[in-house]
């Protein structure tokens, strides 16, 4: 098995010094590519970078900020079986995790898309909706002897198999959008092939998200607003649904939707 992780940053040298000092140091031998995409950070980033000495860092300085369509671009600079994908606030991970994130996804044939779990950190806000709001989204289920997190799976520490990468064309690429959910359009192509995604229960990694950690680009914010913007009118929609004689217990029977939840 070979593995190789690309790392995207844009101005968030604090959470970036962990995240190579917490994860990136602590891969096994099966890692020996790792691209860190620098997209035109202006904090020091770049000078940080160019320090390192581990011979498996390979470092591009992209002069603009392309946001999540710099996956595609970087994982074209690597060769390895396994693409594993890693936000840049994953600011701590056990030693050999990418090992043992890797053997779980080689042991699960239905699961094209294997992410980290998260540790609860009340700062975080991916892992506070986690297990706080959409707890109730989640089960854990034992596969060929893998505990998995089934539920809505993002993609902050992730692998995928070559194979599978380049059947569904890699990573999107939006030309329109810096900042976009490039995890949940590659999921839903993969689902298109009849592939599942899931967390690895047993593995947790911290992910340093939100506010609390580092302010969030203004492309960010707009993304986020539009998104819940969506939401509460597909939910105005849903609710009027429910308002409907037999539709509250046929839904609950049939699972057709999810009951509305508020934004945040």
């Amino acid at each position: 098995m070979s593995v190789a992780i690309v790392v995207l940053t844009h101005n968030r040298l604090h959470l970036l010094r962990r995240c190579v000092e917490n994860v990136l140091s602590r891969t096994s031998e099966l890692t020996q590519e790792i691209v860190i995409w620098n997209n035109g950070s202006g904090d020091g980033t770049a000078e940080y970078l160019d320090s390192l000495t581990d011979p498996r860092f390979q470092l591009v300085h992209h002069r603009e900020n392309i946001g999540q369509n710099a996956y595609a671009r970087a994982f074209e600079l690597t060769s390895a079986e396994h693409l594993v994908e890693v936000d840049d606030d994953i600011v701590d991970a056990p030693p050999r995790w990418d090992a043992a994130l890797v053997n779980a996804f080689d042991r699960l044939d239905e699961i094209g898309f294997l992410a980290a779990n998260l540790i609860n950190d009340p700062h975080d806000t991916t892992s506070q909706y986690m297990y706080g709001k959409t707890a109730h989204l989640y089960r854990v289920e034992e596969v060929n002897g893998v505990r998995l997190k089934l539920g809505p799976t993002g993609g902050g520490c992730t692998v995928t198999s070559r194979d599978l990468y380049e059947r569904v064309g890699g990573f999107r690429q939006d030309p329109r959008r810096v900042f976009w959910l490039e995890d949940a359009a590659y999921i839903e192509d993969i689902a298109r092939l009849g592939y599942g995604a899931a967390y690895l229960e047993d593995l947790r990694v911290h992910h340093a998200g939100g506010p609390y950690y580092a302010e969030s680009p203004p492309e960010k914010v707009a993304y986020w607003t539009d998104y819940w913007r969506r939401v509460e009118r597909k939910n105005a929609v849903k609710r009027q649904l429910l308002r409907v004689p037999f539709i509250r217990p046929l839904n609950e029977r049939f699972g057709w939707f999810h009951a509305p939840t508020q934004s945040p």
